[in-house]
């Protein structure tokens, strides 16, 4: 395990490799603060332009790339604003389809009010949004879903700056556990409905989205949705709070020249069509599996090793996305990148929601120190079963669990046992 998950201290994001240069390009006019933080939302913003791809997961099912889901978490004035900074400069060709596709709409919209209604009226044009406004509501996130279903298995992508709009896409924030569960899983949305206009379809939800939040809203947000399956399926990047400084972080601007050296990978998403496996991917998510069991087993803590899972296959889909983007070719330098994925997921949920992870609260409060801990690593170097069932009894575990705990930090050789002492090392 090359980071740990349970430090105050972010893990630290390894030096990006010439071959993910598209992560480079992404980021080079971002402030130094906020590099570490935006990469992870990067991939559900690129694998977006992907359609009609399948890779095969570790567990021998075919998986699109999309239905990802990330939320950028940091403090008010934290300069979470430079990512919709940049996903407006990658985004500026699907904003000029998107103007055109709604011209068309009021077009049409102006012509339906002329015709009389003993007439017949033509039917509404089924022309996407590839990236519908974030006031989008589920109506029309639904109808939108349909007509990118129509037009090719397309996928469309929200940027939410503020993570209430979510309610309004899912329509309420009673709906969001099912709808973002849905998204995730690239299932049908559950929307055949009989309306005026006739029937509406049911379609496959290709969507991805990324989010924006302080701590409080996110915690506030999710707080009745730490255990149904839907808090797992979203990737979080947290940046805490840092030293008070008298310098404005600087970041650059985007132009032309942005666009002309992203635009060969943005192609290279578009193009790709087909089912691909990536065998040494693959084989990196199995040692991370692994990694994910050995963590859990620290903790003792089921809902850790819950969460790890689907933090596992995001991190596998923007391995995906690197191959991709390299030329269909994997480089031995993306598995330090994929694995950070996976570890500053956990991290930042963790960070974030700790507390809440342990036990279901009604009142939201700031403490985020204390979630799942690295149990081996609040014993003594030298420690008895004793020692543990007394520290299980503080973590608020049972004493008994002790020797079944011991159990298997010997069999992953976590822990050496000296008979002769009667202690673990």
């Amino acid at each position: 395990m090359t980071y740990s998950i349970f430090s105050l201290k972010a893990p630290m994001m390894p030096t990006v490799p010439k071959s993910a240069k598209i992560i480079d390009l992404l980021t080079k006019n971002v402030s130094n603060d906020m590099r570490q933080p935006i990469v992870p939302l990067l991939f559900p913003l690129l694998s977006s332009r992907i359609s009609n791809a399948k890779f095969l997961y570790p567990d021998n099912s075919l998986k699109e790339l999309c239905g990802e889901m990330a939320h950028l978490v940091a403090d008010s004035g934290a300069n979470k604003g430079q990512f919709g900074t940049l996903v407006e400069a990658l985004n500026g060709d699907l904003r000029t389809h998107d103007y055109e596709v709604l011209e068309k709409l009021a077009s049409f919209n102006k012509r339906i009010k002329t015709i009389s209604a003993n007439k017949e009226k033509p039917e509404r044009p089924d022309t996407p949004l590839l990236f519908p406004p974030c006031d989008t509501t589920k109506p029309a996130f639904i109808q939108n879903a349909i007509a990118l279903e129509k037009a090719g298995n397309l996928t469309q992508y929200l940027n939410l700056p503020e993570i209430e709009q979510a309610n309004q896409i899912c329509g309420g924030h009673k709906a969001v556990s099912l709808m973002m569960r849905n998204i995730f899983d690239v299932a049908r949305g559950g929307a055949l409905r009989a309306t005026a206009e006739g029937v509406t379809g049911d379609p496959t939800l290709r969507v991805n989205i990324t989010i924006s939040s302080t701590p409080l809203a996110a915690r506030t947000f999710y707080k009745t949705e730490l255990f149904n399956g839907t808090f797992g399926r979203i990737v979080f990047s947290y940046k805490p709070r840092t030293a008070r400084s008298g310098k404005i972080p600087k970041q650059g601007r985007y132009g032309e020249l942005f666009d002309k050296q992203i635009d060969l990978y943005l192609q290279r998403l578009r193009d790709i069509k087909g089912e691909f496996c990536i065998p040494k991917l693959n084989r990196l998510i199995n040692q991370l599996a692994e990694d994910m069991a050995n963590l859990a087993d620290l903790a003792d803590d089921d809902v850790l090793f819950d969460v790890s899972k689907r933090s596992l296959v995001n991190a596998w889909k923007a391995g995906c996305v690197l191959w991709i983007c390299n030329n269909h070719q994997w480089s031995s330098s993306f598995d330090n990148l994929v694995e950070w994925l996976v570890y500053h997921d956990l991290w930042s949920k963790l960070q974030v929601f700790g507390d809440m992870l342990t036990a279901e609260k009604d009142i939201v409060v700031e403490n985020r120190n204390n979630g799942p801990q690295n149990m081996l690593a609040l014993l003594p170097d030298t420690f008895t079963i004793t020692q543990l069932a007394a520290l299980r009894k503080k973590s608020g575990k049972s004493e008994e669990g002790a020797k079944s705990q011991l159990y298997v930090w010997k069999n992953r050789r976590l822990v050496d046992y000296d008979e002769a002492l009667g202690t673990y090392k």
